[in-house]
């Protein structure tokens, strides 16, 4: 059976049944770029000129309802956004990254959706303003093969050409024209419809992670330590993950270290110090070139970084491992747990959740449902 967002897809009962739906309702915008309203107004256009497009009735069913339900989440954050600027225009600086938070939020809490299909339509919302903007982007190149490792180009060029043909401007024209331009690049550099081919993870890893603007280039793999680090908001089952896959691996823990100098997660200052503890072991390990495993919750993309760059110094192999059970599971798992976290804590912490990207690491693994999934 395909996923669906929801079988009733008018605009009475959608902003009727979601909050995030009703909050689009007079969130002003530019009137130079959006002259037919606020977001509601914008969106309900969007979600009608996707739906004409002649492309969006050749998608498999599954496809089509991925692209609607981005059209219908591209802009929810800016409601929270939106403001006006110095010279009194309207602007929404940042409204795209974190829509895709909480896109993925919504999707993983109210709207039950498998992972697969949930990260494709988080980052065709992080990513929808790309086909316009790319050539303004300081590595276009770079840009454009990352998101081409989580989204199809082809259904963020038709849901970007669906977001110019549901505004008035005066500039459409011009728009289109980008997204034409667009396409023709991502099949120059071999993304169109398909994620971008890289020799192998560790090429990957090093031309996202360096200044290297050969995308073919493979680098010479001779490495110390090899490193997992996990990823998962707590209660998601990290702990189970090291005793049923560890194979024995040493394991740094900043829980354990929490318990074992009796230091609250909710400490910040002191949280630092149990940081920089696990890293000097970490530093030890990669030293004498021992493997070991990182665990601690790692939710967001400049975390990871700064640990990954750490492991890397050392000339690590790094392996990023994502956990993660369906919504009513993971909660009753925390419930269950001996350290049970509070709800408003979970809650707070879902909201930061960043999905770790596939050229994080040399390898980037999801344990989705207790089954690996391998980019």
């Amino acid at each position: 059976m395909t996923w669906s967002f929801c079988h009733n897809k008018s605009w009475d009962y959608l902003s009727s049944a979601f909050s995030f739906v009703a909050d689009m309702n007079e969130v002003q915008q530019d009137p130079i770029h959006h002259a037919e309203g606020d977001v509601a107004v914008h969106t309900q256009m969007v979600l009608a000129a996707l739906e004409q497009l002649p492309e969006y009735s050749l998608l498999t069913a599954e496809e089509q309802e991925i692209l609607w339900t981005a059209a219908l989440l591209h802009d929810v954050e800016k409601r929270s956004t939106t403001r006006v600027d110095w010279d009194g225009r309207i602007i929404s600086p940042g409204h795209a990254r974190k829509g895709e938070l909480s896109t993925r939020q919504i999707l993983f809490q109210q709207v039950p959706t498998p992972f697969a299909i949930r990260e494709k339509i988080a980052a065709l919302v992080r990513f929808h303003g790309l086909p316009l903007w790319l050539m303004e982007k300081p590595s276009p190149q770079k840009a454009l093969l990352a998101a081409s490792l989580r989204v199809d180009m082809h259904l963020l060029a038709l849901l970007a050409k669906a977001d110019v043909l549901g505004r008035t401007c005066h500039d459409a024209e011009e728009l289109l024209g980008r997204i034409e331009l667009f396409e023709l690049y991502c099949r120059e550099q071999g993304c169109w419809r398909e994620p971008k081919k890289f020799p192998s993870g560790e090429a990957r890893f090093h031309y996202f992670s360096t200044d290297s603007e050969q995308p073919a280039y493979q680098p010479y793999d001779d490495y110390g330590s090899q490193v997992i680090l996990l990823c998962g908001l707590p209660g998601m089952g990290k702990d189970h993950f090291i005793q049923q896959y560890g194979q024995g691996k040493s394991v740094i823990s900043l829980d354990a270290l929490r318990r074992e100098h009796k230091i609250s997660p909710e400490d910040k200052n002191a949280n630092g110090w149990v940081v920089q503890q696990a890293k000097q072991l970490a530093r030890e390990k990669l030293r004498i070139r021992q493997d070991f495993i990182w665990n601690a919750t790692n939710l967001t993309t400049q975390m990871r970084q700064q640990l990954i760059s750490l492991f890397v110094s050392y000339n690590a192999k790094v392996r990023v491992v994502y956990i993660e059970q369906d919504y009513s599971r993971w909660r009753q798992q925390n419930r269950n747990r001996q350290y049970v976290v509070p709800d408003k804590v979970l809650d707070r912490m879902l909201t930061k959740l960043e999905v770790p990207a596939p050229e994080e690491a040399h390898e980037v693994c999801y344990f989705i449902d207790s089954a690996m999934l391998t980019y």
